[in-house]
């Protein structure tokens, strides 16, 4: 990189207000400055950033002649797409969501056909759709879709892997299913069939190992997300993981939502979307009556785990919360506290009331998809 790309870039950086102390340092010649296209840069870059100053009332000129009057929101999202590389471009609108709170990203329709749909603008579009308008609200379903179908095609297969049976490498089977191939068996057995000459293994038998299928009875999975707004992430991933378990044989799933109220959304549970669109972010929480309505669902408690997906700050009684925990756990239903259901969230929740919980008896525990669908069929094994 050349010292004027590296001046550039700390312009960028830095903003217009640094543009006259690197001339004067020298690091740009004469008239010597920015391109047009790097003025492109700096004027979507200033658009969001420049609003560091809004708080000491410092209104900076942009040579570009882009500012917030001349630039809007979609005309800001056409330009950084333009602009930009896709992870710069995620970058930006993490930006505008959590940082600088530009609803407008998610309650313009114009805006939401616009964008590419991530979570981060799910997780954006979740807590403001109570703002939204019919045509609004319609563009936030398809957002909403192409980020859960993009979450279903990454985690369906992976998370149902461990509820499938294990490969018996003592037994072949004559059943050629290609996830069953084995590869060493079959290579020595037809190493006689290789040919020198022309450096290739011609393979005259494959073998394919068999599955062994674990039996087990049908277990009862209740999933009880709680819709403060700080789980918001968590209940996305919950969403789409309460349709896949859904999908598995050995388990009978069902997904309730609360907050001071309880919604059993388990006729939903397939499409994530219409669960998605259901939740109501915020508000009081009351984590005892959730886990007592997940309790009146119980058939049979030694086959029976109950996911609370929470923060664990309890506005009512803890003292509820706690008793209805030690009467599920005395009873041998298993018991698990998720403080995140996301990887990209650093929990925060009430660790003076997972700990006692943890006294009980109860896991405790921030997991991954993969990790929490691993733990499920360690369970049910």
């Amino acid at each position: 990189m050349d010292e004027r790309s590296r001046a550039v870039r700390w312009r960028l950086m830095l903003g217009s207000e640094a543009e006259s102390s690197m001339r004067q340092c020298g690091c740009f010649a004469g008239d010597d400055g920015l391109s047009e296209t790097e003025e492109a840069y700096d004027g979507a870059l200033g658009f969001l950033y420049d609003r560091e100053d809004e708080d000491k009332n410092i209104r900076k000129e942009r040579s570009a002649g882009l500012d917030e009057s001349m630039l809007s929101v979609p005309g800001w999202i056409n330009d950084i797409h333009e602009l930009f590389p896709k992870k710069t471009i995620e970058r930006l609108e993490k930006d505008a969501i959590e940082r600088y709170k530009i609803e407008e990203m998610v309650t313009d329709a114009e805006v939401l056909r616009r964008v590419e749909p991530n979570l981060t603008l799910a997780k954006a579009v979740l807590r403001t759709k109570h703002l939204m308008n019919n045509e609004v609200l319609a563009a936030a379903r398809r957002l909403i879709r192409r980020v859960v179908e993009d979450l279903l095609e990454k985690l369906a297969r992976p998370v149902r892997s461990p509820f499938l049976g294990a490969l018996d490498p003592r037994r072949h089977s004559p059943l050629r299913v290609a996830r069953n191939f084995d590869a060493w068996t079959t290579i020595r057995r037809n190493l006689k069939n290789y040919d020198p000459q022309d450096q290739r293994l011609v393979i005259e038998k494959p073998f394919f190992l068999t599955r062994v299928k674990r039996h087990v009875d049908r277990w009862q999975l209740i999933i009880l997300v709680d819709q403060s707004g700080s789980m918001v992430g968590s209940v996305l991933h919950s969403a789409v993981m309460a349709s896949i378990f859904w999908e598995i044989r050995d388990l009978r799933t069902h997904l309730v939502l609360f907050d001071t109220n309880v919604v059993d959304l388990t006729e939903d549970i397939r499409d994530p979307v219409e669960t998605l669109m259901q939740v109501q972010l915020g508000g009081g929480t009351d984590i005892g009556q959730a886990l007592e309505y997940g309790a009146s669902l119980v058939e049979y408690p030694e086959k029976t785990i109950i996911i609370l997906l929470t923060d664990f700050f309890e506005g009512a009684p803890v003292a509820r919360l706690l008793g209805v925990a030690r009467q599920l756990i005395e009873s041998k239903v298993t018991l698990l506290g998720l403080a995140a259901l996301d990887p990209d969230d650093v929990p925060n929740y009430d660790h003076g009331t997972a700990g006692r919980l943890v006294q009980l008896g109860a896991h405790v525990a921030a997991m991954t998809p993969l990790e929490l669908a691993e733990w499920v069929a360690e369970k049910v094994r």
